[in-house]
């Protein structure tokens, strides 16, 4: 099918008199990154927004897209990479608030990629395979993918991993399934965690590169979903999948190691949802200022007014502590329960904003064409991923009182 634009409705952002950044924090960026954000808002307006109510209808990624994007070169941003020095944890949050404020399925690739694949390789590879992989990631010459959650195992992935890895001389033979795993359809990299059995006693948890060409290892796209539809997540079955020990992530021993990717990809989740809440508060205002009924644009009504300020003052309380959040990082400081508050804050935010531009767009709020429904529903997502809002919620409530209500 050609890629047509959607000309029905309003395009995100497109009055220049809607500023949803109340309290400037872009003033925080250099010249040089302000213009590496102008530049990939620019790309994703002219490429993804004319086509992507139409993907996400059908539930299909733009496959097309991935080799436009890479001259960006935007993957990795905080990492330190040849050729180009490790930026802000500021400006990779900035990005993914770009993406997220056109589409979360687009922002979840990026995340998911960038964040938690490369991230994993950076974090616990060797130097070796930092070299071997990273470099072709980074050009989106090679896709990433992250395989942890499993179909019995969600919250309670820690102590729970059903997947198994057993030494055997150069090899680790892996058995198990994964579930709800972005990217997995088309990937050709799987960071995949397992519980260590070689002495057939629990060894600690270990992350292994899975190559999708390796036998055993399949990957079932999930359908019909309501959320995140241009999301190609998958269901991944490792039949016995042989991978070499060079595969296995040389400083990955243990769930801490991995719940280190975790800590940094929560806050990337803050940022998503800020850039959702721009999204329909960029909408909700142009619709609020087009809008006419009873002889005046629905804007001028108190009700409307006091649902727009809501949704700003939502929006710009998550951005503050995204942004702090990334200085945190940025810093080296940043500890579990400081991402787990952001996430589970920023993403009740959003299911509060989605709700009231909804409501301000009416019946038109159901509507793809303009602009909502897409962001109502993919909210839903943002709000279960990257742990619950009750898990994150016992997280911080650990560090609050220091006594774990976990059983």
């Amino acid at each position: 099918m050609a890629d047509e634009p959607n000309k029905n409705g309003p395009v995100p952002g497109a009055r220049a008199d809607i500023d949803p950044d109340f309290f400037d924090y872009r003033s925080l960026l250099d010249k040089d990154e302000q213009a590496l954000l102008a530049d990939l808002r620019a790309w994703l307006t002219e490429h993804l927004v004319p086509i992507v109510d139409d993907y996400w209808a059908r539930a299909e990624f733009p496959h097309q897209l991935i080799p436009q994007l890479a001259p960006l070169d935007v993957m990795g941003l905080s990492l330190d990479l040849p050729g180009r020095e490790p930026q802000r944890r500021l400006l990779s949050g900035f990005a993914s608030l770009e993406f997220a404020r056109i589409d979360s399925s687009f922002a979840s690739f990026y995340g998911v990629h960038s964040g938690l694949a490369m991230g994993s390789i950076y974090q616990c590879g060797s130097d070796e395979q930092r070299d071997r992989w990273l470099p072709a990631m980074r050009r989106l010459e090679k896709i990433g993918a992250f395989g942890l959650t499993e179909p019995h195992g969600g919250s309670d992935v820690a102590g729970g991993l059903e997947t198994t890895a057993r030494r055997d001389g150069d090899e680790w033979v892996i058995d198990g399934a994964k579930r709800w795993i972005g990217n997995g359809t088309f990937a050709d990299l799987i960071v995949t965690w397992a519980k260590d059995v070689t002495d057939g006693s629990d060894g600690g948890v270990r992350g292994f590169v899975v190559e999708k060409e390796m036998p055993g290892f399949s990957a079932t796209k999930m359908e019909n979903k309501m959320a995140l539809r241009i999301t190609q997540n998958a269901d991944l079955t490792l039949d016995g999948v042989r991978v070499p020990e060079a595969n296995r992530l040389q400083n990955a021993n243990s769930f801490d190691d991995t719940n280190s990717i975790l800590r940094a990809t929560r806050g990337s989740v803050a940022w998503s949802s800020v850039g959702v809440m721009t999204a329909v508060y960029e909408v909700a205002v142009q619709y609020a200022k087009d809008r006419v009924q009873f002889g005046r644009p629905i804007g001028a009504n108190q009700l409307i007014q006091d649902l727009l300020a809501r949704i700003l003052g939502n929006l710009t309380a998550s951005l503050g502590m995204a942004v702090r959040g990334a200085q945190l990082q940025d810093d080296g400081v940043f500890h579990d329960e400081q991402g787990a508050l952001a996430k589970s804050f920023c993403t009740s935010r959003l299911r509060e904003c989605v709700a009231w531009a909804r409501e301000i767009l009416g019946g038109n709020g159901i509507l793809l064409d303009y602009g909502i429904a897409r962001h109502f529903n993919d909210a839903e997502a943002l709000y279960s991923y990257e742990g619950t809002r009750e898990i994150n919620t016992l997280i911080v409530g650990r560090a609050i009182t220091g006594l774990s209500a976990f059983t």
